[in-house]
């Protein structure tokens, strides 16, 4: 296949998606869609490698990840992240409610064997699905082992449109008390464009003519490389992923007027690297073939059920615990199942379907996108990995 007929075909997944997602106000989230047409494609005319014969092979993409990941931890403040302390502990109430019902459950249906390794990669991505896949497979479980990379593949079908109907209903909500006057913006923008000279402190003699979309890039591929660096030299005594660190460098970089906000945007690049990182994402679905999902489906559909009720009842706890309203808790919970960029495009979906009005749209992103972003952060990136760490070990 030619690479821009190759081209030509993913995009146009991506914006069936988006139309989609458009003309149902986010009730179909664009990310089911483009998956459901990947997987189709996959099973049906699609190369393999598509999406590298696209120009989007791994190397590319993982640029692409330090970039975006980066240029996300410039959406939050110290200040925000020190507020996400509830979020952080709803996430973590959510992965153990997965745990609690699959070991309390799951077990006796599909067995500990099923149940250890569908849980790292149910809670996480792909890195925890790799882990448990590769013990599998040296444990001689030839069908866990793909059972380990299928749920991850499948996990967030269930997660996109739960995460759009939980999110609709808080916004709902959230729009009803600004309109009222009950609710108070934050005052912290995270679309700022109203005060980009007091953003980057730290060039504030510098003229702006020279502060380009490649010194912009530049800036930001700095800070991505000492998360890096950092993460590296910190490997031999304790293993910190890059990911984490380019969340928390960037959130630093942003706070001491090193880095703007949303400093990619203003480079033009995010819709860019977006679109790449989709693109790898739905690259994963090849691996899900129809034999391999027909033999594993029972265990498959029913740990994802099972993980969703157990995750849906402790973050309703946890919620009435700390007061936090019962659909933003199972929203920040269900980004377990994906992680990012989902978690950001579904919440902004979900926003732009909402309302027109910018300062509406300013309101619902400020309550709803830390906690989602953060949220997502705490289970895919750093739970998931540690989990998989501990349960490769049973098998």
């Amino acid at each position: 296949m030619p690479q821009m007929l190759a081209l030509v075909i993913v995009i146009a997944i991506l914006f069936i998606g988006d139309f989609v997602s458009t003309r149902t106000k986010a009730w179909i989230p664009s990310v089911f869609v483009s998956a459901v047409l990947f997987i189709i494609g996959y099973w049906t005319f699609f190369p393999t490698e598509i999406v590298s014969t696209a120009g989007v092979p791994p190397v590319v993409a993982v640029m692409m990840i330090y970039l975006l990941i980066t240029n996300m931890g410039t959406l939050l403040s110290i200040k925000q992240l020190k507020e996400q302390w509830k979020t952080i502990l709803i996430s973590i109430s959510g992965i153990i409610g997965i745990i609690a019902a699959l070991l309390g459950v799951g077990t006796f249906l599909f067995g500990f064997q099923t149940v250890v390794v569908a849980i790292p990669p149910l809670v996480g991505g792909l890195v925890s699905a790799l882990i448990m896949s590769d013990g599998a497979a040296n444990a001689g479980l030839t069908t866990l082992s793909v059972f380990a990379i299928v749920i991850y593949v499948m996990q967030g079908f269930a997660g996109y449109p739960l995460t759009s109907i939980a999110l609709k209903k808080e916004g709902k909500m959230l729009l009803e008390k600004f309109r009222k006057g009950e609710l108070i913006p934050t005052g912290q923008a995270t679309t700022s464009s109203e005060e980009p000279e007091e953003e980057l402190k730290m060039f504030r003699k510098m003229p702006a003519k020279y502060n380009t979309s490649y010194f912009k890039f530049f800036r930001l591929a700095l800070v991505g490389y000492l998360a890096y660096l950092v993460s590296t030299l910190l490997a031999p005594i304790v293993t910190i992923s890059p990911y984490v660190l380019c969340l928390l460098f960037g959130i630093i970089a942003a706070s001491v007027g090193f880095l703007e906000r949303q400093v990619l945007q203003k480079a033009n690049g995010f819709g860019l690297c977006i679109m790449v990182l989709m693109l790898f994402v739905f690259d994963a679905l090849k691996k899900a073939t129809p034999s391999m999902i027909m033999e594993i489906l029972y265990p498959l559909i029913g740990t994802i059920i099972l993980g969703v009720i157990g995750m849906y009842i402790f973050s309703l706890i946890i919620g009435k615990v700390l007061k936090v309203s019962k659909h933003m808790a199972f929203a920040i919970s269900l980004t377990a199942l994906y992680g990012f960029p989902a978690d950001y495009i579904i919440t902004n979906e979900v926003i732009n379907s909402l309302t027109q009005d910018e300062k509406e749209r300013k309101v619902l992103t400020d309550q709803m996108l830390p906690s989602m972003l953060v949220g997502g952060f705490i289970s895919v990136t750093i739970v998931s990995v540690v989990l998989a760490g501990i349960f490769v070990g049973f098998l």
